[in-house]
């Protein structure tokens, strides 16, 4: 048996803007804070109740063969109001990609591409709200 841990949590979620100015700008309003980490062509929010990591790469240094418009897997981030988050996300110019949706009791998801083409999921979750009470009273 191994000590090793094959995939032990979330660090990083990147997301490719050919204005990263303009991204840096949007998602700071969005979040209400500013990126704790900057170099050339890269930007980086630490944020959440576990400060994960959202970064923003100039698309310029996206890999070859780098899909240019929204694709591929769904990060979710929770939210702990679904409807005026989504609805936030709207007004700031983001468009629809799945509307909110009850996926049973206390579990609702909706995405949105954010204006620089990236899929930007959130998700009202009890189950994550469950495990993060546990984790505070450790």
């Amino acid at each position: 048996m191994s000590d090793i841990v094959t995939l032990r949590g979330l660090t990083t979620v990147s997301f490719w803007a050919a204005d990263l100015e303009g991204a840096k700008k949007w998602y700071a309003e969005l979040l209400g804070i500013d990126p704790y980490f900057e170099r050339p062509g890269y930007a980086e929010f630490r944020l959440g109740d576990y400060q994960q990591e959202l970064g923003l790469i100039d698309s310029r240094y996206a890999p070859d063969g780098s899909v240019a418009s929204p694709a591929g897997a769904v990060v979710y981030w929770h939210v702990d109001d679904m409807t005026s988050t989504f609805k936030k996300l709207l007004s700031m110019g983001a468009k629809e990609y799945e509307a909110p949706t009850e996926r049973g009791e206390g579990f609702i998801t909706a995405s949105v591409i954010d204006p620089f083409g990236n899929i930007l999921g959130i998700m009202y979750n009890q189950h994550y709200l469950d495990v993060l009470s546990l984790t505070r009273k450790a």
